[in-house]
């Protein structure tokens, strides 16, 4: 609706008229629809009017706004405080500036505005039109508050983790609808792990394509990469210590250095993994006297005798090497699928470790002890560079003499092994985890053993952090130890999709998972709608 005032001087012979006019205005501009003015009797006016002061200004019409909506953004804001007022465009005479004592945000505010298009002016004051970033205040790790109103974008948060997912919510929101909404957003997490882990042993991805990934995940608000670099079939990553290792096609560690720059910049920490004692061919490729072998004399593929003290040395050298070469607060330690445990009876299968285990913990000890041994020996190594460690679910054991040391973060996977544990055993042990649940979360080249691509849908409507194995959720009194979920490509049939196919096939499960981990309430969008969304704020 529009409001109107009278301008210009008044003729003393109109004043009848123009108080007719004044009452009928006024009565239309009363928040109600105007219609025409009755019927008004004016007088003829005078041969000389006589002067009349200047009338002080009025304001200038302005529209009366509808309360705002919440912006259109993946994964939801998940709280909005409406607001009247026209919202935020990106306009020419605006920029993106950073509050004083907000330096650390230089990068943050020269990212936004390339993306906007909108001049970047650094440590200026904010005026008309600009986007503003400010460190400080109280609140959650990676929460921020988004104000729209005056014409202006503030963005604060108390770390910059926070303040770069507030540029991504006010992108997206851009790109979705060509604005951002008047009011107040405020905005955190419900998990801290949320993304993606891919398997680039078996199949080589290039760097530019994980580049690309670590883009898509930072926009969705993602903020961990695994890189699984090892195993049967291959060794991905250049190496100085044990270069005979590494596959013809690999990451060079120029590569990897540029892969990490990208990703601490989009607040992404990638999570490298060697797996052993299991999944090391690559390894025993280049050093077949650390294979293996049952009494039959079978030598099961890519599982090194862990009574080989030769079988500690190499995994360590190379874990020495490698977390020099990582700098995030991460390192995952495999341990998943340990063939000698897969037997009915280990011991009799695998005299020489059954061995080893009583020589070293006694007459109770068994091989499931001396592969705890082993995982609470590698984690030993690492644990003085100050990583988190983490752990595939089926490398904790319980019920021997040894037990895995508890600083260890379950990455739990499966419920297909035999003799797998339900997620509870670890749960009610006190031990973080971190969803991976195949049924909805492995992505597996190729479809093997009845492992069906997971879809976006199945992932939207049935999924939370919650639902560790199958499709029930675990209790409600876990849910602060159940740390966040990644999605997991796995490549055990490598040639069954091109890496650009990879890519299409993950976007929507990951949509729909960072919504899931960022949210924790249900989806207020159908499937269809949030599909739609999500193709319009990439």
């Amino acid at each position: 609706m529009m409001r109107y005032s009278l301008r210009g001087p008044h003729r003393a012979s109109a004043l009848l008229a123009t108080a007719v006019a004044l009452a009928t205005v006024a009565a239309c501009s009363n928040d109600s629809p105007s219609g025409p003015a009755g019927p008004t009797t004016t007088a003829a006016p005078p041969s000389t009017p006589p002067p009349s002061p200047t009338p002080t200004p009025t304001p200038t019409p302005s529209k009366s706004y509808p309360l705002s909506s919440a912006p259109r953004t993946v994964p939801a804001v998940r709280a909005h405080e409406a607001a009247r007022g026209p919202g935020w465009k990106p306009a020419p005479t605006g920029g993106v500036v950073i509050a004083a004592g907000s330096g650390a945000l230089a990068d943050e505010g020269q990212l936004l505005a390339g993306e906007l298009g909108v001049p970047y002016r650094g440590a200026v004051a904010a005026g008309p039109g600009d986007v503003e970033l400010a460190l400080g205040g109280t609140g959650a790790p990676e929460s921020y508050t988004l104000t729209v109103t005056g014409g202006r974008v503030r963005i604060a948060g108390p770390d910059e983790a926070g303040v770069f997912y507030g540029t991504r919510t006010l992108k997206q929101s851009v790109k979705a609808t060509g604005a951002m909404p008047e009011g107040t957003v405020t905005d955190r997490p419900a998990k801290p792990q949320r993304g993606l882990m891919v398997d680039i042993a078996r199949k080589h991805f290039t760097a530019a394509w994980l580049e690309d990934r670590i883009r898509e995940m930072s926009d969705l608000k993602l903020n961990q990469l695994g890189l699984h670099f090892s195993d049967d079939q291959g060794f991905r990553i250049e190496s100085d210590s044990h270069p005979e290792v590494v596959s013809a096609q690999h990451l060079t560690k120029a590569e990897v250095r540029r892969i990490l720059a990208l990703a601490a910049g989009r607040h992404v920490t990638v999570i490298p993994e060697i797996d052993s004692p299991g999944h090391l061919g690559a390894v025993i490729a280049a050093h077949p006297g650390l294979q293996l072998v049952s009494a039959s004399g079978r030598t099961p593929r890519g599982t090194v005798d862990i009574s080989n003290p030769e079988s500690a040395k190499i995994v360590d050298e190379l874990l020495g090497e490698y977390t020099r070469l990582f700098p995030g607060a991460y390192w995952h330690l495999g341990a998943d699928e340990y063939v000698a445990l897969m037997s009915k009876n280990p011991e009799a299968s695998y005299p020489k470790l059954a061995r080893a285990a009583v020589a070293k913990y006694g007459p109770s000890g068994r091989v499931q002890d001396l592969a705890t041994g082993w995982l609470n020996d590698r984690a030993a190594v690492v644990r003085p560079t100050g990583k988190t460690l983490k752990a595939w679910n089926d490398g904790f054991f319980t019920g021997g003499v040894v037990a895995p040391a508890k600083d260890i973060e379950v990455e739990y996977w499966t419920g297909r092994e035999i003799g797998a544990r339900l997620p509870v055993s670890y749960l009610s042990e006190g031990r973080k985890v971190v969803n991976l649940n195949d049924d909805y979360l492995y992505y597996i080249l190729g479809e093997p053993n009845r492992f069906p691509y997971p879809t976006g849908r199945r992932i939207y409507e049935q999924w939370t952090p919650r639902v560790l194995r199958g499709s029930t959720p675990v209790p409600a009194r876990y849910d602060p130890q159940i740390l966040g979920g990644r999605l997991a490509v796995w490549c055990d049939l490598s040639r069954a999709q091109t890496q650009d196919q990879v890519a299409a096939g993950i976007r929507l499960p990951l949509a729909a998972l960072a919504q899931k981990v960022w949210d924790p309430a249900p989806p207020t969008l159908t499937w269809a709608d949030f599909r739609v969304l999500a193709a319009k704020v990439r």
